[in-house]
Protein backbone atom coordinates (compact mmCIF):
# COMPACT_ATOMS: atom_id res chain seq x y z
CA UNK A 1 0.00 0.00 0.00
CA UNK A 2 1.40 3.40 -0.95
CA UNK A 3 0.90 6.74 0.75
CA UNK A 4 0.12 9.93 -1.15
CA UNK A 5 2.02 13.10 -0.27
CA UNK A 6 1.20 16.66 -1.26
CA UNK A 7 4.04 18.46 -3.02
CA UNK A 8 4.38 22.16 -3.73
CA UNK A 9 5.66 22.97 -7.22
CA UNK A 10 7.13 26.33 -8.16
CA UNK A 11 8.96 27.54 -11.26
CA UNK A 12 12.27 29.31 -10.61
CA UNK A 13 13.84 32.20 -12.51
CA UNK A 14 15.82 29.77 -14.71
CA UNK A 15 12.70 27.87 -15.80
CA UNK A 16 13.26 24.81 -13.60
CA UNK A 17 10.38 23.28 -11.66
CA UNK A 18 11.16 23.04 -7.95
CA UNK A 19 9.20 20.67 -5.73
CA UNK A 20 9.06 20.34 -1.96
CA UNK A 21 7.00 18.40 0.58
CA UNK A 22 5.40 20.55 3.31
CA UNK A 23 6.29 19.13 6.71
CA UNK A 24 9.40 17.30 5.46
CA UNK A 25 12.31 19.69 6.11
CA UNK A 26 14.93 19.47 3.37
CA UNK A 27 12.81 17.26 1.10
CA UNK A 28 13.00 19.04 -2.23
CA UNK A 29 14.36 18.65 -5.75
CA UNK A 30 14.08 20.17 -9.21
CA UNK A 31 13.59 19.18 -12.83
CA UNK A 32 13.47 20.70 -16.31
CA UNK A 33 9.94 19.32 -16.82
CA UNK A 34 7.04 18.40 -14.57
CA UNK A 35 7.51 14.73 -15.49
CA UNK A 36 11.19 14.84 -14.54
CA UNK A 37 10.36 16.68 -11.32
CA UNK A 38 7.74 14.10 -10.32
CA UNK A 39 10.16 11.22 -10.88
CA UNK A 40 12.76 12.99 -8.77
CA UNK A 41 10.21 13.85 -6.07
CA UNK A 42 9.30 10.17 -5.67
CA UNK A 43 12.98 9.44 -5.16
CA UNK A 44 13.47 12.38 -2.77
CA UNK A 45 10.46 11.37 -0.66
CA UNK A 46 11.61 7.74 -0.47
CA UNK A 47 15.10 8.82 0.62
CA UNK A 48 13.72 11.31 3.14
CA UNK A 49 11.44 8.67 4.66
CA UNK A 50 14.31 6.17 4.82
CA UNK A 51 16.48 8.67 6.71
CA UNK A 52 13.66 9.93 8.95
CA UNK A 53 11.43 6.88 9.36
CA UNK A 54 11.16 7.24 13.13
CA UNK A 55 10.12 10.91 13.01
CA UNK A 56 8.09 11.03 9.77
CA UNK A 57 4.89 13.04 10.20
CA UNK A 58 1.59 12.01 8.65
CA UNK A 59 0.97 13.47 5.19
CA UNK A 60 -0.60 16.92 5.27
CA UNK A 61 -3.98 17.43 3.61
CA UNK A 62 -4.03 20.00 0.81
CA UNK A 63 -6.64 22.59 1.72
CA UNK A 64 -6.14 24.98 -1.20
CA UNK A 65 -3.99 27.63 -2.75
CA UNK A 66 -4.42 31.34 -2.22
CA UNK A 67 -2.37 34.24 -3.53
CA UNK A 68 -2.10 37.40 -1.48
CA UNK A 69 -0.52 40.75 -2.18
CA UNK A 70 1.62 42.35 0.50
Amino acid sequence: MSTEYTIVIEKDEDGYYVGSVPGFPGCHTQGKSIDQLLERMEEAIALWLEANSENAPSPLELVGVQRISV
